[in-house]
């Protein structure tokens, strides 16, 4: 019926309909609207609905870049229209391989909120939270960790305490703020201290570089902390410098983590390859959906590599990794933005969710989503009336005193 549709059309004048290759039997169900809503405090949600009135979630958020990405997805439309929802492989290939460019940020997060959509739809359909469709759980609980101190860490003493009081045993918090390629060692003695004093109230903490340190003040920045023993050492440097990375890896004994910045298996890869990297942390909502992060785990596994996915946006994006990390052997902790500083009061995680409770934090960890698909149920009201005002985020643009741009 939809193909004789758009023959009827086209014979009437009209210019040729985009349409999927591969249009279904009446008698199976297939895509018919695909909606993608830019909501604060900087998020993309994605809307995907069937032609038997199944509707599934997904979450693209691609931070300072939601345009492009809402871009994306239009295109991808044209691609699923009428394709079968439940062959989420199939809709996964076609998406990449077929845009004859792959690969990168906008795509990549497009695929995901797509893929995340369709995740949902089909464990809504059979009536089970979604890691039951991929292999079942392997454990009880999810252990996670919250952020502290902002772009410009202050206060953390009192951040972290505030955090034990909710129920964490783990924070992160970021290394420094803004910072030149060779800076004072006074930015070296400012991170001991602030590490030490959130280390002195028993919470664990890992530390965020977020690639804003460069090579000249990255060795001894590590070797600064190393006698203090953080979880972690997050993107010290940027992804593009890997050998750099690599000479890192042979200096420390801080375990090294990385992967918001990558997208792909492929751009996972020669991380793997170089042993220079112990704990991945690829985003579900950038990195090709729950389809291509459960095969970039299954790498890691194959190299002893842990994994820990990137989190500090929306609810969508939380729940898929939950699902994820519930079946994953090598997974260790999972971020989530519960308070963290992009957000705000009015727009916290839980903010659009009718059932909040399923992100409640008890001894340092959350159960895994029980009800059918993602198991978060949105107040799409809301949303709707939320994304008639779009976001345009972006981060902030830093300089040093002599006026050059700083990583943010």
């Amino acid at each position: 019926m939809i193909e004789k549709l758009c023959q009827h059309m086209e014979g009437l004048g009209a210019a040729p309909v985009p349409r999927c290759d591969c249009f279904v039997d009446e008698a199976v169900d297939a895509i018919v609207k695909i909606e993608s809503f830019l909501v604060l405090p900087r998020w993309l949600f994605v809307r995907i609905e069937t032609r038997q009135g199944a509707v599934g979630w997904g979450e693209a958020t691609l931070e300072g870049h939601g345009e492009a990405v809402v871009g994306a997805i239009d295109a991808a439309r044209d691609r699923l229209l009428g394709h079968d929802p439940m062959r989420i492989e199939d809709a996964w290939q076609k998406l990449h391989r077929l845009g004859f460019y792959r690969g990168g940020p906008v795509l990549l997060s497009a695929i995901s909120g797509i893929d995340q959509a369709l995740w949902d739809i089909k464990a809504r359909k059979l009536g089970v939270p979604l890691y039951e469709l991929l292999g079942g759980r392997v454990r009880d609980r999810i252990l996670v960790y919250a952020w502290i101190g902002g772009d410009t860490p202050q206060d953390v003493v009192a951040q972290a305490e505030a955090r034990k009081a909710q129920g964490f045993g783990a924070v992160k918090m970021n290394a420094t703020g803004d910072i030149g390629w060779l800076d004072c060692w006074s930015k070296v003695d400012e991170l001991v201290e602030r590490l030490g004093s959130v280390r002195a109230t028993g919470i664990n903490v890992g530390v965020d570089f977020h690639g804003r340190v460069h090579k000249p003040m990255a060795r001894q920045m590590l070797q600064a902390i190393e006698p203090l023993r953080p979880l972690f050492a997050e993107e010290v440097l940027l992804g593009e410098h890997l050998t750099a990375i690599e000479q890192l890896a042979s200096h420390t004994v801080v375990p090294l983590a990385m992967g918001e910045r990558l997208y792909s298996r492929w751009d996972y890869r020669p991380f793997f390859e170089s042993g220079a990297i112990d704990i991945i942390q690829p985003d579900l909502a950038h990195a090709g959906g729950i389809s291509e992060c459960r095969r970039i785990a299954a790498m890691a596994e194959t190299y002893d590599v842990a994994f820990a996915p990137h989190c500090p946006i929306g609810p969508l994006a939380l729940a898929s990794c939950l699902h994820l990390a519930a079946v994953t052997p090598n997974f260790v902790m999972q971020e989530m933005s519960l308070g963290i500083h992009y957000n705000g009061p009015s727009t916290d995680l839980v903010s659009l969710m009718k059932n909040p409770e399923i992100f409640d934090v008890k001894d340092g960890c959350v159960d895994i989503p029980q009800t059918p698909g993602l198991g978060v149920e949105l107040d799409e009201d809301v949303v709707r009336e939320m994304a008639r005002h779009p976001h345009s985020w972006r981060n902030p643009a830093w300089r040093g005193p002599q006026g050059e741009l700083r990583e943010w």
